[in-house]
């Protein structure tokens, strides 16, 4: 293999080419894999190499190293362990050390990213012991470039997610700080360095708790990093104030004494400086202290609550400063950006964020400040100011307590449903938004009588005059249906008496197929939570909806023979999904009363599933949608199974789109729960599927929790008939109890969680399935039972809904 030939071909725009160079690679990296390694390292360390070159080898280091699966990166890094001779080691590392020297940055880069990922293998087995002193001595004594990327190398180790490396980074703390606070410091006058140093200090501050309580030290740092907010340098000073969130957020308990002498002023200067990003910052720093101070007041009242003393120390830092950090918070909303997309974050949506932790965390306290602001601009000519009041005022609807809210939100109404008609498109989308937090926080201040008309009026309009404002007009109505729907089941709520004009007006506004495609789509959701939340006085008119619905739904079906372009294959599907989601409402709703429809309903769902193209997110609707049919109908199902269940099957084997095969087997739980002993006829069919997921290695283990769930489901619905199964479900449940949560990286504390639970469901179907006539099948298996039971008592990781499952089971 020629190595530059095939890392060039790794770079190419031909996606044939691409693929065919990264094969090349893989099967190099399976043959020899040390060899392979020894390969790329000597051409990312070669000076004579191309630049593009060393970076493609760069690139193929770190993915031998890389992934995002917890075993598959386990087994990445055992290869290294296992396959590579100690001197091959020893040789490839240093190498990479070596390349961190490169003038070439990129390569330098590159040997930052291959050193920290072997830094996660070798470290925790203190395998690599001269790495830290190594770095350290680079940062102290080498030239910009090698200071530069000894940095680098720091950040990127420091912020790992490899639970191992963390844990054993600690006892590396003197290093570490030695390295990032001699870079971060004001004499260092390459600012290139200063930067990567103040990055990883903000990746490093977790680790060196030890220096931070030592106050000497604690005082050196802070110093550091006061001093870099003021460095004149927009990227260090927003990495500063990256930094004094960390600290605040890791170590707020220490923070009284600065803030009294420097943060409280630093960050309100750093709030007015004029480059967004560091403005920004600043402005997150005052959320960060709002957030651990509710987080601090929640767990003081709960150790109260249960008759113990305060947890944690609580300074009242955003109390204290609300007088004079949220008249700038509130200058700074009236920094709008008007050409801004919806998920921009500028510094007027932080300030409108922080705005709304400060009423949180202070409550009332803030009411009279930001009323004073509002007064004074809510009829302001400048149309920024304008809607800096009406989002202030919605800012504030939650914190504050609502009676203090009540008179002035009936006083505030009329005049937010009046500027809904404001002549800028921006003012009137605020006025919908602050309307929303109304609606959802403080309803009860709504006269059902006097304000609900004009206000569902309003919103209603707001929604069909631009698409800019349906996003905020729609989230608001669903406030208003959720809110005003009354008690379940009731005959008649606030909403009733517009109930039909809604549902006509939302009808008008999906009419048009050339019509916002965004807008409709939001429309159907208001639909789908009108319908939701229908009194039982409407349910005549959600009955006629599903004429309308089903017709529209139809009528899309030869749209499919229409389709010339990537754009209208996803308006179809857009769609698609949005009616059959509003059918699923309307199902849900009625329930029973929807039989005389099931026919034409499964129908049109049958066609769409025969004629929506490969990859399309269409079918997980339509499935939610069978499966709410499903529940409706219970064994009258039955008759719809055998032209259905050929697309269950399929799906099913889909496993390269594990969403939709994580759907078909939830369906599989709704239609036997729904069809009881009926489903026995499919039951062998829906077992050897499911097994055959959990025995397919890339993604058994992801979906496993919801086949062992279904396996419950799947007993309880055909009771004694499950015991043909019950063996080999023993058998899996068996084997996935023999799973265990330690030393992973945390975002697999859920999945084990919800794999307990699911052998938990599992054994809790086959129990009471068991017990009509059966019982003496379980013998073989209580001894594995009550031993995972006892796996669970005694694990300090179970959740409540674990400890819940396992009630069941003993019960």
């Amino acid at each position: 293999m020629n190595v530059n030939s095939v890392l060039e071909s790794t770079l190419s725009p031909d996606a044939a080419t691409r693929k065919n160079a990264e094969h090349q690679l893989s099967q190099a990296a399976e043959v020899d894999f040390s060899g392979y390694v020894t390969t790329l390292a000597q051409e990312l360390a070669n000076e004579a190499a191309q630049p593009h070159i060393r970076s493609a080898a760069g690139i193929a280091l770190k993915n031998s190293f890389s992934a995002r699966e917890y075993t598959r990166l386990r087994s990445l890094q055992q290869q290294w362990r296992e396959l590579v001779p100690v001197d091959t080691k020893r040789s490839v590392k240093a190498l990479a050390l070596k390349t961190l020297a490169s003038k070439d940055s990129r390569a330098g880069q590159s040997a930052a990213q291959f050193v920290a990922s072997v830094a996660a293998i070798e470290i925790p087995r203190n395998e690599w012991p001269e790495l830290m002193p190594a770095l350290v001595s680079n940062v102290g004594e080498g030239a910009d470039h090698l200071k530069q990327a000894s940095l680098v190398t720091i950040g990127f180790i420091c912020e790992s997610e490899d639970n191992d490396l963390r844990d054993s980074l600690v006892q590396h703390s003197n290093a570490i700080l030695t390295a990032v606070v001699q870079g971060a410091r004001k004499e260092e006058s390459n600012l290139d360095v200063r930067y990567a140093a103040i990055v990883a200090l903000s990746d490093s501050l977790e680790f060196v708790r030890t220096n931070f309580e030592n106050e000497g030290e604690r005082n050196y740092i802070m110093q550091v990093i006061c001093e870099a907010t003021q460095s004149g340098d927009s990227r260090i000073e927003s990495g500063a104030y990256g930094c004094l969130n960390r600290i605040m957020a890791l170590y707020y308990d220490k923070m009284r004494f600065y803030m009294e002498k420097a943060l409280f002023g630093l960050t309100i200067l750093g709030m007015k400086n004029q480059e967004e990003d560091v403005a920004k910052l600043a402005i997150e720093f005052w959320c960060t202290v709002c957030e651990e101070e509710i987080a601090i007041e929640d767990d003081n009242a709960l150790t109260h609550a249960e008759g113990g003393g305060e947890l944690r120390q609580y300074f009242n830092f955003s109390r204290v400063a609300a007088r004079e950090v949220v008249p700038v918070l509130l200058d700074l909303l009236a920094q709008q950006d008007e050409d801004a997309a919806d998920e921009d974050y500028n510094i007027s949506r932080a300030a409108y964020q922080c705005l709304q932790l400060f009423a949180q965390t202070v409550g009332g306290d803030l009411i009279q400040v930001v009323l004073g602001f509002v007064e004074l601009n809510l009829r302001h000519t400048d149309w920024h100011r304008r809607d800096a009041a009406v989002s202030a005022f919605g800012a504030i609807m939650e914190g504050p307590d609502e009676k203090m809210l009540d008179p002035l939100v009936k006083q505030a109404l009329p005049v937010l449903i009046q500027m809904m008609d404001d002549r800028v498109v921006q003012v009137k989308d605020s006025a919908a938004y602050t309307l929303g937090r109304i609606c959802e926080n403080v309803s009860d201040s709504i006269d059902p009588e006097t304000q609900l008309p004009s206000l569902v009026r309003a919103l209603f309009t707001g929604l069909s005059s631009n698409p800019k404002m349906a996003s905020s007009c729609c989230w608001a109505l669903m406030n208003l249906a959720d809110r005003f729907a009354g008690e379940p089941g009731c005959q008649v709520n606030p909403l009733s008496a517009h109930f039909q004009d809604s549902v006509t007006h939302i009808l008008g506004v999906t009419e048009s197929p050339e019509g916002d495609n965004q807008l409709r789509m939001a429309a159907y959701e208001v639909l789908n939570a009108f319908v939701t939340n229908a009194a039982n006085e409407s349910l005549p008119v959600v009955a006629k909806l599903s004429d309308i619905v089903l017709q529209r739904l139809e009528n899309t079906i030869p749209m499919q023979q229409q389709i010339v372009s990537v754009e209208d294959r996803i308006t179809l599907e857009e769609i698609q999904t949005s009616l059959t989601s509003a059918l699923l409402a309307i199902i849900q709703r009625l329930e029973g009363e929807i039989s005389p429809q099931a026919d034409r309903i499964m129908s049109v769902l049958l066609e769409i599933l025969k004629t929506v193209g490969p990859k399309s997110s269409v079918p997980d609707t339509v499935f939610a949608t069978v499966g709410a049919l499903a529940n409706a109908l219970e064994g009258d199902f039955a008759k719809y199974m055998d032209s259905f269940v050929p697309y269950l099957y399929n799906a099913l084997q889909t496993l390269e789109e594990p969403a939709l095969c994580s759907m078909a087997i939830g369906l599989v739980s709704d239609i036997t729960r729904s069809l009881g002993e009926i489903s026995r006829a499919y039951c062998d069919d829906f077992m050897n599927r499911l097994l055959a997921i959990l025995s397919n290695a890339s993604h058994g283990s992801q979906l496993r929790p919801a086949i062992l769930q279904c396996f419950g489901d799947m007993a309880q619905a055909i009771g004694p008939y499950f015991e043909k199964y019950l063996s080999v479900v023993a058998a899996v449940l068996n084997q996935s109890s023999t799973m265990t949560f330690h030393d992973g990286a945390f975002e697999m504390f859920d999945y084990f969680i919800s794999l307990r639970e699911g052998i938990l469901d599992a054994w809790d179907g086959a129990i009471l399935a068991m017990k009509q006539g059966r019982a003496q099948s379980l013998t073989p298996h209580v001894e594995s039972i009550f031993k995972f039971l006892h796996l669970v008592a005694q694990d300090p990781n179970r959740s409540e809904g674990l400890l819940r499952a396992a009630m069941g089971v003993i019960g």
